[in-house]
């Protein structure tokens, strides 16, 4: 898929981040949804004509967290197949282990991964 053009759900709150990311992703031959909390996203998803290729979740949101959010991609038929990285500042066993069974592809820390490592995760579960 190196040469195919991705679409990209990016859920970050925080403006800086999110922009940044999507610059990133778009150097790297991505197209790039931005939302900025769980419910724009889900507008987005519930809307949509087509499918992004991968969902970047990060895990707190200012109107919601990533779990109560990833229920609900999980939960429906449509949108339980789009591949999800989750990035946070923090991974207790349990959220791990409860965004790993919500069907998330990685969880991964982004204090421990520069950013074009993570664009190149995004990729990867694609």
């Amino acid at each position: 898929m190196a040469n195919k053009k991705l679409t990209i759900l990016v859920i970050e709150d925080e403006v800086l981040l999110l922009e940044a990311i999507s610059k990133k992703l778009k150097i790297n031959n991505c197209d790039v949804v931005s939302c900025s909390s769980g419910e724009q996203a889900l507008d987005y998803l519930k809307n949509l004509s087509r499918k992004p290729n991968a969902i970047w979740l990060d895990y707190y949101l200012g109107d919601s967290n990533g779990i109560e959010l990833m229920q609900k991609i999980h939960e429906n038929k449509t949108w339980s197949s789009i591949p999800v990285l989750v990035v946070s500042n923090s991974a207790s066993p349990e959220k791990v282990h409860k965004m790993l069974d919500l069907g998330v592809k990685k969880y991964l820390i982004k204090a421990e991964h520069r950013l074009d490592d993570l664009v190149n995760e995004i990729k990867d579960i694609t």
